[in-house]
């Protein structure tokens, strides 16, 4: 029996979880899943660290490929993410139908709130673009971080994440609501990539788990997470 050790980032943890289970469960191996931010895998895998799967943006997987550290052959799409605010429990709901609107709702809060990651990045410039300062945003280390600070803070604040990411954490009682997605005209669409990291230990069982994230089951356990 082999433990892999997958090591990964963004909103696709709940599949991921939920997948490596039931591979664990069919195959007898051990699955060990860490997530962490974005930023922090990039580094880690870039390092050479021994983990057997990674998990990424494709645009971080791209960097992996290039430093050859990953298999490209056992590259798998994950799916892709969208980016929606988030507001304190019981907030009055604003309108984000437009990009006008959106922006009319951003105004009358008091700051936005975002991780460090690539969705915080985007969001900051996004409204650096739309022509508000630069403390309208407010930085959190991750999404977690980001929605506690939002669910117990008396200001009016916006929590940025990525839709899957905001559903986990109101299933799991932050005391927080889905404010909206962003509307099309400035939604932010992410690809989400596994592969074998050729630094770790089990690069034929972490190809089989990277196969088994391509089956039809482990592509619906992963749209019920709201990855499409």
């Amino acid at each position: 029996m082999a433990t892999l050790k997958v090591l990964g980032a963004g909103p696709v943890k709940r599949g991921i979880t939920q997948i490596a289970a039931e591979f664990a469960r069919t195959r007898g191996h051990q699955v060990d899943v860490e997530f962490t931010g974005a930023p922090t895998v990039r580094e880690r895998v870039l390092a050479g660290e021994a983990v057997d799967v990674a998990v990424a943006p494709a645009a971080t997987m791209d960097e992996f490929a290039a430093a050859g550290r990953i298999a490209a052959a056992t590259r798998t799409q994950l799916g892709h993410a969208r980016m929606g605010l988030a507001m304190r429990k019981g907030a009055p709901e604003p309108d984000f139908s437009t990009a006008e609107s959106f922006k009319k709702a951003v105004a009358a809060a008091d700051a936005v709130v975002a991780n460090v990651a690539n969705s915080g990045n985007y969001v900051a410039k996004l409204l650096e673009q739309q022509g508000f300062a630069a403390d309208k945003v407010r930085r959190q280390p991750d999404t977690v971080k980001v929605m506690d600070l939002v669910a117990g803070s008396t200001d009016r604040l916006f929590g940025a994440g990525q839709l899957p990411e905001i559903r986990e954490l109101i299933d799991k009682g932050v005391a927080i609501e889905l404010a909206g997605p962003l509307p099309d005209a400035l939604q932010s669409v992410t690809a989400y990539d596994a592969a074998v990291a050729v630094a770790g230990a089990n690069a034929a069982v972490a190809a089989e788990f990277t196969a088994w994230l391509a089956t039809p089951a482990a592509r619906t356990a992963m749209a019920a997470t709201g990855i499409d």
